[in-house]
């Protein structure tokens, strides 16, 4: 159906339309990463004399969305009067009225349990595989090794067979703050463990999953960062839109004068373990501006920098990526201090397109860290692309790029009609304009001359 429709002159534009139409609307879709999520996995392993003991894991199957310090924290509601007896790799943050218990006292026994993991250098003797990283939790992408975090709980109180198990209710999942939406936990399969020479299979008693899908509207009424446009063939720098990410005079948010002598006893004095941004005053209060400018023009070839500031003086952004779609990265040649994968957000039918999509990251030890507000509060690199005879024009914006997202949020982009234009645009409007007047002109002058 899609040839057919490209055959009968249909835009892909439209064609992209017409399937994201064919999708459920949710708030928590993402077009880019339609199959993102982070799954829990809960198997339970062994039986005990009033419960048993089980592994709960997080995948996060996200592309270029991950959970930064101070990290990830799951909850949950018990459906009987569950408690927990030990845990490892992780820790419930509170433990709850267990007055009730005289000689083994147990590690929690609140109705809703909150749990965080440990951090790095905790003892081996209370570490699991998975564990231990203080609840970062990276992309799948960007780093598929530590895209999974695990911890091992004890749970007393409950059933001790598959048939009087009961499932908790109220998965919830913070990063650390809200975004995260948790369905039901769905028993399934129970899960099968292979040994390490592979010739010998074990598998869970009991497992069940919990989806959580992520929302940015859910995580934050305001938008976490914008776009700024520049080029070498117009002197215009089109700025992030006014008041992109709030205003100044807006009580909710707060912002530091980058000049202001009393800086450095602001951000010192004020409360680093907010969630809140303290950023920088600018016209678009933005904790993130990402710059795209198109650079050079070759006879085969054209470059473009790309520079990402950080106006946020409470964060370091760790293990950041910026996701970019341009039909130009089907002729990417060169990323000269970035990593690049590309991304395939269009599934089975992505035959139809051009991969006009790439996820970009900082070069470990390099440039993987973005520092807080500052003169080294930004990171940069230049992509060099091979033109398309197709496709290729510095006309209507065509140079600069469609979409972008940073850690997964998408970014305030400048209004399509302020994009800079090539300099001889408004000249060929003009004289289009001015054609007819220009001739009949001339025809009156050639009249009077020769008359």
């Amino acid at each position: 159906m899609a040839l057919l429709l490209l055959r009968m002159g249909v835009s892909v534009a439209l064609l992209v339309a017409f399937f994201s139409s064919l999708i459920p609307s949710s708030e928590a879709y993402d077009p880019l990463d339609p199959n993102g999520n982070i799954t829990i996995k809960w198997d339970v392993l062994q039986w005990t004399p009033d419960g048993y003991v089980a592994v709960v894991s997080l995948y996060n199957y996200q592309q270029y969305r991950h959970i930064q310090s101070p990290g990830w924290k799951l909850g949950w509601v018990w459906a009987k009067k569950e408690i927990i007896w030990a845990m490892n790799g992780g820790q419930a943050t509170e433990q709850g009225d267990c007055s009730k218990f005289k000689s083994n006292i147990p590690h929690c026994c609140k109705k809703d349990p909150e749990i965080v993991d440990l951090l790095p250098g905790t003892p081996y003797n209370m570490q699991i595989a998975n564990c231990c990283k203080g609840g970062v939790l990276n992309s799948w992408a960007q780093d598929p090794a530590n895209a999974i975090a695990s911890f091992q709980v004890s749970v007393g109180q409950a059933g001790t067979t598959n048939k009087t198990v009961r499932v908790p209710r109220n998965f919830t999942l913070k990063s650390p703050g809200p975004g995260y939406t948790c369905g039901s936990a769905k028993v399934v399969r129970p899960t099968k463990f292979f040994s390490q020479d592979g010739r010998r299979t074990t598998q869970a008693h009991m497992t069940w999953n919990v989806t959580c899908t992520y929302s940015q509207i859910v995580a934050q009424r305001s938008p976490t960062c914008c776009i700024s446009l520049s080029s070498f063939y117009n002197d215009t720098i089109v700025n992030c839109p006014t008041c992109s990410c709030g205003c100044q005079n807006n009580k909710l948010g707060s912002c530091v004068e980058g000049n202001s002598p009393y800086l450095a006893s602001v951000v010192n004095t004020h409360n680093k373990d907010s969630l809140t941004p303290l950023v920088q005053c600018t016209s678009h209060m933005c904790p993130i501006r990402v710059h795209w400018h198109v650079k050079v023009n070759y006879k085969e070839y054209w470059r473009v920098k790309i520079t990402v500031t950080n106006f946020n003086y409470r964060m370091n952004y760790s293990q950041w990526n910026l996701v970019t779609q341009h039909p130009s990265f089907d002729n990417l040649t060169t990323i000269f201090s970035f990593n690049y994968k590309s991304l395939n957000p269009y599934g089975v039918i992505s035959f139809l397109f051009s991969d006009d999509t790439a996820m970009l990251w900082g070069i470990k030890d390099y440039n993987d860290l973005l520092m807080t507000a500052g003169p080294d509060g930004n990171v940069q690199s230049e992509l060099l692309f091979k033109k398309d005879p197709k496709s290729f024009t510095f006309e209507k914006g065509w140079a600069f790029p469609r979409r972008i997202y940073f850690n997964g949020d998408n970014c305030v982009m400048p209004p399509p009609d302020a994009y800079p234009w090539l300099p001889n645009a408004s000249t060929r409007v003009m004289s289009s304009i001015l054609l007819p007047f220009i001739t009949i002109w001339t025809a009156l002058t050639f009249l009077m001359v020769y008359a």
